[in-house]
């Protein structure tokens, strides 16, 4: 595994202009932050050695090499899912490519329903803390002693310095922020009514199907991580019919809608990130 890793990472800076530290997984309907990024490389994942494939609607499925405000970005146009049939190891391979490559901060995206009460559909929620309920663990294995520790403390997964650095950009922009727990499911069904009343009992405050193994793989390789999710569909009994009626498609446009605000904040806060 680490050859096939520094392999990907060889191939992906042989395509470096300047040496980025910022890395950017986007998720269901986000791909738009690709035009603030003036673009130097556009990889098609299929091109990168042993690089895995999206096989998702609405991840296009290509590694973007580029700037945005001034600063070296890599980004990821699709992630990898564990529904698809992945092993964990190969639905976080990319974190890992990113670190051998020489990225040290990790901005994740992703849509995810929405549990907190207070949430509506279109919302934007700041990742504190996440639940992991995959039924398992990326770093389960003889442990990748290049990357970090066996037993990685996960107390501070998510940077507060970035999460308080965004929650000033939304409010200097007048966008609403809210912050919340999100909870990491296996699917690729949506959630019962019963899953999501346990959720939340749980305390999460949004469910989705990725994240949370990147981010554990990331934090254990010692990258300070950015979450933030949109809230496309409810949890919540009565408040919306997509309770009952959830679909992607449903998910896609309304992350679309939310698209321009994510794509505000992660845009300023990329440029504070490397300071």
């Amino acid at each position: 595994m680490l050859k096939e890793i520094r392999e990907a990472a060889d191939f992906i800076k042989s395509n470096f202009s300047e040496q980025p530290k910022i890395g950017i997984i986007l998720g269901t309907g986000l791909g738009g932050l690709v035009n603030e990024i003036n673009i130097e490389k556009s990889i098609p994942y299929e091109q990168i050695p042993h690089f895995p494939l999206s096989t998702v609607e609405g991840h296009s499925g290509r590694l973007i090499i580029g700037k945005i405000g001034g600063v070296s970005i890599v980004a990821m146009q699709g992630r990898f899912h564990f529904y698809e049939g992945y092993e964990m190891k190969k639905v976080t391979f990319p974190v890992r490519v990113m670190k051998v490559a020489g990225i040290q901060t990790l901005f994740v995206s992703n849509a995810s329903g929405g549990l907190n009460q207070s949430f509506k559909v279109g919302d934007i929620m700041i990742i504190t803390d996440h639940i992991n309920m995959f039924g398992t663990n990326p770093l389960i294995g003889p442990n990748m002693n290049e990357f970090g520790p066996r037993f990685p403390d996960m107390s501070a997964a998510y940077s507060k310095r970035l999460i308080k650095r965004a929650l000033e950009i939304g409010q200097k922009n007048g966008i609403e922020l809210k912050q919340g727990v999100y909870v990491g499911t296996f699917g690729p069904t949506f959630e019962t009514p019963a899953e999501y009343k346990m959720f939340r009992l749980l305390g999460a405050d949004a469910v989705g199907m990725s994240t949370v193994p990147e981010v554990i793989v990331a934090h254990h390789a010692g990258m300070e991580v950015f979450g933030i999710s949109i809230i496309t569909n409810a949890g919540i009994p009565g408040e919306a019919k997509e309770v009952e009626e959830a679909s992607h498609e449903d998910v896609q446009k309304v992350a679309s809608a939310a698209e321009p605000m994510m794509t505000k904040i992660i845009s300023e806060l990329v440029v504070d990130a490397v300071k």
